[in-house]
């Protein structure tokens, strides 16, 4: 076990964006999970997930792009109804990766869409 002591007035330890920004994208590969990439680079996973959320926002800044690509996105949806007419269905029904069911109504923004899964996932 490796311990690192920080002497001085200052106890906290400082991330630049850039650091911040590649060990989000590390945790966002489907192959690793958040606790094991938090260990790794000797982060609490709480802090890893306030990242990844800065993120997703575009708070972090440098490089969020990049990071910003791997999430999920609204895509247009026509649906056809019976006799071939075409239209938009009036609710869109997300799956949680907790397995719980979010229902939008069709005209709500991404970024709410993000702010109530979010909610949702962590109860």
């Amino acid at each position: 076990m490796t311990v690192t002591v920080l002497s001085g007035p200052e106890r906290r330890r400082r991330w630049t964006s850039a650091e911040k920004v590649r060990i989000v994208e590390e945790s966002l590969a489907a192959e690793s999970s958040v606790i094991e990439i938090a260990r790794r680079h000797d982060v609490h996973p709480n802090q890893l997930h306030a990242w990844r959320r800065q993120a997703r926002l575009g708070l972090l800044g440098y490089g969020v792009a990049a990071v910003a690509q791997t999430e999920c996105r609204f895509v247009p949806l026509a649906v056809a109804a019976e006799g071939g007419q075409v239209g938009l269905p009036q609710v869109i029904e997300v799956v949680l990766r907790n397995g719980r069911l979010l229902r939008l109504p069709e005209g709500v923004t991404p970024a709410r869409a993000v702010v109530l899964a979010d909610a949702l996932e962590r109860q």
